[in-house]
């Protein structure tokens, strides 16, 4: 008997051990679900500058169709092919993400589509990372950066998503190994209300579009789904699928990076996708930067020029090798 009470009081140290554990590093949150605020019965009015608007920033600024849509990935512009706004291939072709990750479809089918969501399960979709069927969202949706969109702004992405003709296109779930699949529980947030942001100055105005536009999750290199401190859009994180092999570019004001861009140069690479005789890769998405406002092009670029200089050199002409940085292979890696 005294045996069994010692192996008792064991296992009770060992389970209070676990569970300080828990709560000293990830916390309940992933076993519990995701933080969720309750819908509501919201309905955003219809309006022609709201639509207008929506058109604008879901086409041409955080680029919903880069992920949402399917592109010829053999074309400099990769153009949207006909009839798939809205709707992706059955899962997102990007190597090394943790399972199968299937964007919805958020065309306006009521059956296959976000044609029967309200709303207020659009808007918090978008911003807080709850799918219509209260699941977390994988965040490779920009929610972490959508959730600094101004209530106005997501107001008219809903608007401009519910007049998307119906695409009836049934896409399997999205299916995320473990750890992961409860991991990324923690990273919805509930967010009641964003004011409208502060665009006083160019740099104010570029701060808000390269945050809603997500420029930070590629041009920053991630480990185990988090920003790399010290190497903040300093590159090197590949993103590897049809388009190829690809790190993205330093596009700090250091020497390694892109301190030699005048505006000029920005507008074109922006504009054509070359940086004069050298072309970008496609996945790099300037197609639908390019149909950006002059002013907010200039803007982002005044806002990027205020970044840190980082010295971190990526060159996708030469053979990827290990980068001591950022512990990609790349181009121009073993640095010190």
């Amino acid at each position: 008997m005294r045996a069994v009470r010692i192996a008792g009081g064991v296992i009770i140290a060992l389970v209070l051990v676990l569970i300080a554990g828990i709560s000293a590093t990830i916390g309940w949150r992933p076993f519990l679900g995701p933080k969720a605020r309750p819908l509501t019965n919201r309905r955003f009015d219809r309006t022609p500058d709201r639509l207008t608007r929506g058109k604008y920033l879901v086409e041409d600024v955080v680029g919903c169709f880069d992920c949402h849509g399917d592109h010829d990935w053999t074309k400099h512009d990769a153009p949207l092919i006909e009839g798939t706004r809205g709707v992706a291939p059955l899962e997102f072709m990007l190597k090394g993400l943790p399972g199968r990750v299937v964007p919805s479809n958020i065309s306006s089918d009521p059956e296959t589509g976000a044609g029967a969501w309200s709303d207020d399960q659009l808007a918090r979709a978008i911003r807080e990372g709850i799918g219509h069927d209260g699941r977390a969202l994988f965040p490779f949706m920009s929610y972490p950066d959508y959730r600094y969109m101004s209530d106005e702004d997501l107001a008219a992405v809903v608007v401009y998503l519910r007049s998307l003709p119906p695409v009836r296109k049934e896409l399997p779930s999205t299916e995320i190994n473990f750890p992961v699949k409860y991991l990324m529980r923690s990273a919805p947030q509930p967010v009641e209300s964003v004011a409208p942001p502060d665009l006083s100055s160019p740099i104010k105005r570029g701060e808000y579009l390269v945050t809603v536009s997500g420029c930070a999750d590629c041009h920053t290199p991630q480990r185990r789904g988090q920003h790399i401190p010290g190497l903040e859009f300093a590159g090197g994180f590949v993103l590897e699928g049809p388009w190829g092999y690809c790190a993205s570019a330093n596009i700090t004001p250091d020497a390694s990076g892109i301190s030699y861009y005048d505006e000029t140069l920005f507008l074109q690479a922006m504009g054509t996708g070359f940086v004069k005789a050298r072309q970008l890769n496609q996945i790099m998405p300037w197609w639908h930067y390019r149909n950006m406002t002059d002013e907010d092009l200039k803007a982002i670029f005044a806002y990027v020029r205020t970044f840190k200089p980082v010295r971190h050199r990526v060159d996708n002409a030469e053979p990827p090798t290990d980068c001591r940085l950022c512990g990609f292979k790349h181009g121009a890696g073993n640095q010190n």
